[in-house]
């Protein structure tokens, strides 16, 4: 499979000159969506983006063996003199592709007309590739020369990129493919973003022979990690417990709810702090769980799929609203895409509401009087007191396996595999239990 990922280096001592720049792009962009939008039904006819691309080039721009065309780009309103051939065409591929979303888009509301119709497409926030040769040529490892829109013509002008960005780019992906640039702001800085592509083998062991790092994430506990075999075997188990971090995240918290409290609305440097702290958290845990699929050499890396949305209740629902789950899960994925690992997903529904024993639905928090209000612990039906978020990550990797399991057998088999585990049946009432029973009944 292919990686793309993406690098910004700095452009240093110029703030307002790519202004015009990205005008004169972006202008160019609706200029084209205006052509496409008359003349779809032309465009549409090709197969390829180069096809659609030379089709609106034909109704648009003039040659010598071409003086006259439909819609003159050169002689439109903005005046576009000059402007490179580049650019020109790849102002195009994004206005077919905006014109092609938006009518797909139409057509679905038009078979379901519900909520509100789809707006006509524009530019947006759009940015220029910066073609090499054409756009952007390397003076030296820490310098260049981009084509911009300067002194009322297009010309080249030098700049010059910060040294640790370079140096962090040649680190990490001298071994990778560098695509085009593209010119980007954020803020008053502006960026020159490359990407890169790179080619990754994932594992293709068979599940039975499959090493899997279960994990559960956590609030309280960042995350705990299970190591697991087939047969239900546990390798190894890790919790990762961040209190500075978690202490630093509640401080910020609470200034900001104390600012909002004495009034203040915009609080852009309380939450900028409190934001920096999540996102710290959420990449220490993943670099953690990393470093645990590593230490076991596991083929997959098995997550719950977190449905966030919808209003949260309670006293931490605060933390729950900046719980940064998706985020860690993402940059797991990709660095465990780099190494050849797998991702998968489980059904998160009473992971950690049912004991991994088999015994049914455990006591947290009130609901037991040897947890001392806890919810990071629970008591089991037998009395036994256990750490939820391991449990929850036994649970995790055995519906893991119960699904592959049940993924390979015959109809016949696995219906005849349900009556002898009822449990397996509801895949959101299976836990290690269930596991360990489906294999016994396969060894009988």
């Amino acid at each position: 499979m292919k990686i793309f990922t993406s690098y910004r280096k700095k452009i240093k001592h110029y703030s307002h000159i790519f202004k015009d720049t990205l005008m004169f792009y972006r202008l160019a962009v609706d200029f084209f969506i205006s052509v496409c939008l008359k003349e779809w039904g032309q465009v549409s006819l090709c197969s390829s983006a180069k096809d659609k691309m030379t089709c609106v080039e034909r109704l648009t721009h003039a040659t010598k063996k071409r003086p006259v065309v439909q819609y003159d780009f050169s002689q439109a309103d903005p005046g576009f003199y000059k402007f490179p051939s580049y650019l020109r065409r790849a102002a195009i591929n994004e206005a077919v592709g905006k014109v092609s979303s938006y009518l797909s888009n139409l057509k679905n509301w038009e078979e379901d007309p519900s909520g509100k119709k789809p707006g006509l497409p524009k530019a947006g926030f759009v940015f220029p590739c910066m073609y090499k040769g054409n756009m952007y040529q390397e003076s030296s490892a820490y310098e260049a020369r981009i084509k911009v829109f300067i002194h009322n013509t297009w010309d080249w002008i030098d700049i010059t990129f910060r040294k640790s960005d370079v140096d962090y780019i040649l680190h990490h992906c001298q071994e990778r493919e560098e695509c085009v640039p593209v010119l980007m702001r954020k803020g008053k800085e502006w960026f020159l973003t490359f990407s890169f592509e790179e080619q990754a083998t994932l594992t293709s062991i068979p599940f039975k022979e499959q090493k899997i790092l279960a994990v559960d994430l956590g609030i309280n506990s960042a995350c705990v990690c299970s190591a697991m075999c087939a047969d239900g075997t546990v390798l190894g188990k890790h919790f990762f417990f961040l209190p500075g971090e978690n202490d630093c995240l509640s401080h910020a918290i609470g200034r900001i709810k104390k600012a909002q409290q004495h009034g203040a609305r915009k609080i852009p440097r309380l939450w900028a702090r409190a934001k920096g702290i999540n996102d710290a958290i959420a990449v220490k845990t993943a670099q953690f769980i990393i470093d645990i699929a590593v230490l076991y050499n596991v083929d997959v890396i098995v997550f719950e799929h977190l449905g966030l949305k919808g209003r949260k209740r309670g006293s931490k629902k605060q933390r729950l609203h900046l719980w940064k789950a998706r985020h860690t899960q993402s940059v797991v994925t990709d660095k465990a895409h780099r190494l050849g690992m797998r991702i998968s997903r489980i059904n998160a529904w009473d992971t950690s509401r049912l004991a991994f024993d088999g015994t049914g639905r455990v006591l947290r928090g009130t609901e037991s009087a040897k947890t001392n209000g806890s919810y990071s612990v629970c008591e089991f039906q037998s009395g036994k007191v256990y750490h939820c978020d391991l449990n929850a990550a036994y649970n995790i990797g055995a519906r893991y396996f119960i699904r592959e399991i049940l993924k390979s057998l015959p109809e016949t088999a696995r219906l005849d595999m349900e009556a002898k585990v009822p449990s397996c049946a509801k895949r959101s009432t299976c836990t290690l239990s269930t596991l360990i029973s489906i294999h016994a009944a396969l060894a009988a």
